[in-house]
C-alpha cells in the first residue's frame, strides 16, 4: 500500500500593529510548517516582521511572504483594481522588505502567497495573477507561489516557469466550482473543530472536500491553511496535527 504524500501546514503570522496583535505567532509557530508572514500592506510592522522571522528560523519554520493590496484599514480585504505595474511594484516591495528582515535573522523567504481580496482576485482575474507572477519572478525565479488549487494564479506560476503549489483551507467552505465561498455569505469560516478536522482527514488522505451543497469537490493539495487569526487557532491546530498524524499523513514543509 502506497505511503500518503507529505502535507505542509501554514498559517497567517505577524498580522499586528504596533501594539495591537491579532495571532498568536509564539503559538503557532510551534505548529505549523510553514509561517505566511504579513509584510506591512495588511497588516504587520518593521518590528513585528522581525520578530516573526526570528522566531521562525528558530523553530525551524518555513518563512513565506504574505503580500497584499496596500490597505492597512480594511485588513487586505478589499479588492482593488491596480493597474498591472503597480501591483507588480507593491509585491515586490514586500517581499524585498520580508527577504531583508528573513535574512537578518539567519534565514530566507521560501515562498510568497497573496493575502485576503489579492489571493480570492488572483485566483480568477488573469491581469493581477500577471502581476503578482511577475514581481516573484523579478525577485527570484526559484520562489515557489502557493495559491488556492486549480487557480488562475498558479496557472500563470507554471506557464511563467515558477513553482506552483496548491493548498486547501480547512475552515473554509468550498463553491461546487471549487472556489472559496465569499467571507461576505454565512457559513464561509467554518468553527465546528469536529467538522474541520473531518474536512481535513478526507482531503489529506482521499483528495476531496464537500462543498457547500453537499457536492464533493476535487482538491490535490500539498498545503492546508488554518487561518491564524480565528477564535481558538492555536487549540484547532494542535487537534488536527494529531488527527493527521492518526490517519498517517506525514507533516512537513514544501519547501
Amino acid at each position: 500500500m502506497n505511503e500518503p504524500p507529505p502535507l505542509d501546514l501554514n498559517a497567517d503570522l505577524g498580522e499586528g500593529f504596533g501594539v495591537w496583535r491579532l495571532t498568536d505567532d509564539e503559538a503557532l509557530l510551534g505548529l505549523v510548517t510553514s509561517a505566511n508572514v504579513a509584510c506591512g500592506f495588511h497588516a504587520g510592522d518593521p518590528a513585528t516582521m522581525r520578530r516573526v522571522c526570528e522566531r521562525a528560523v528558530a523553530a525551524g519554520v518555513r518563512i513565506g511572504a504574505q503580500v497584499s493590496y496596500r490597505d492597512l484599514a480594511g485588513f487586505g480585504r478589499r479588492r482593488i483594481d491596480m493597474e498591472h505595474d503597480d501591483l507588480r511594484d507593491d509585491v515586490l516591495y514586500q517581499i524585498g522588505a520580508l527577504a531583508a528582515f528573513a535574512k537578518a535573522a539567519g534565514g530566507r523567504v521560501g515562498y510568497v502567497k497573496p493575502h485576503g481580496a489579492l489571493y480570492n482576485t488572483a485566483a480568477t482575474d488573469e491581469r493581477q495573477a500577471a502581476a503578482v507572477v511577475d514581481a516573484v519572478r523579478r525577485h527570484d525565479p526559484a520562489l515557489p507561489v502557493l495559491g488556492l488549487a486549480g487557480s488562475v494564479l498558479l496557472r500563470r506560476a507554471e506557464e511563467a516557469g515558477l513553482t506552483a503549489i496548491a493548498e486547501a483551507f480547512a475552515d473554509r467552505a468550498y463553491t461546487p466550482a471549487g472556489t472559496l465561498v465569499s467571507r461576505r455569505e454565512p457559513g464561509a469560516v467554518l468553527h465546528d473543530p469536529q467538522e474541520v478536522i473531518r474536512r481535513t482527514v478526507r482531503l489529506a488522505t482521499e483528495g476531496t472536500v464537500l462543498s457547500s451543497t453537499g457536492v464533493p469537490v476535487r482538491v490535490r493539495a500539498r498545503s492546508l491553511c488554518v487561518h491564524g487569526d480565528t477564535p481558538g487557532a492555536v487549540d484547532l491546530l494542535q487537534r488536527l496535527r494529531q488527527a493527521l498524524r492518526d490517519a498517517g499523513i506525514p507533516l512537513s514543509p514544501f519547501c
